[in-house]
């Protein structure tokens, strides 16, 4: 029978939960962007903390998987434990894609519906981080599958934002290159959501295996 709390050998929950922590500080200025973007000086603070958040999180990244060979002993199958770091920095490298392609685009307004998708991620990433800090003991199993549920509920939401923003933007939108930038961004957005779905999947898996 596995332990009720999980061996803490290799510092692996503290290298989660650093990384979860830049998760929602990218996703927070993700969404002050996407809120704020008619103030053209400050875009560039927001997507210069997003950046920032970035590489800190790639440095977490690639501390947990150097310790992952270091260590004998690991809180949980090794296999997971690289899928949910990799997948949780996912998230981060799809926030900076969204910012850095806005800027290289040189979009020039925001829609409501991308403002709402950047909600949403930052809705998700809250989660991710708050599941991952729950992971140390399976007596928050209940808690953590909640947590699941709530974020492949979130997904659904922008998934269902996106479509019905593809259909405004194709029916309404005159400018063919407005409307060429606006659908990547759309669908760069909702692939945040759609990475927070997969680690939400790799902790009920976790949670599932081991409690």
């Amino acid at each position: 029978m596995f332990g009720r709390l999980m061996p803490r050998e290799g510092r692996f929950f503290d290298l989660f939960n650093r990384h979860a922590d830049e998760i929602v500080a990218g996703s927070q200025a993700l969404a002050a962007l996407m809120s704020n973007y008619g103030d053209i000086p400050g875009r560039r603070v927001h997507v210069d903390r997003i950046e920032k958040v970035e590489k800190n999180a790639d440095r977490i990244t690639h501390e947990t998987i150097a310790l992952l060979h270091r260590t004998f002993v690991t809180p949980f199958d090794r296999d997971d434990i690289h899928k949910l770091i990799s997948s949780m920095d996912d998230i981060l490298d799809l926030i900076q894609d969204v910012a850095e392609s806005a800027m290289l685009y040189d979009l020039q307004r925001i829609t409501p519906e991308a403002q709402q998708l950047a909600y949403l991620n930052e809705m998700c990433c809250l989660r991710v981080q708050a599941g991952v800090k729950m992971l140390t003991s399976m007596d928050n199993a209940e808690a953590i599958l909640k947590l699941c549920r709530e974020i492949d509920q979130l997904e659904s939401d922008a998934d269902r934002v996106m479509r019905a923003a593809m259909s405004k933007l194709f029916r309404d939108e005159a400018d063919v290159r407005q409307l060429i930038k606006l659908k990547e961004i759309y669908e760069l957005l909702e692939s945040v959501s759609d990475k927070c779905e997969d680690v939400a999947n790799l902790l009920e898996g976790v949670v599932l295996e081991n409690a």
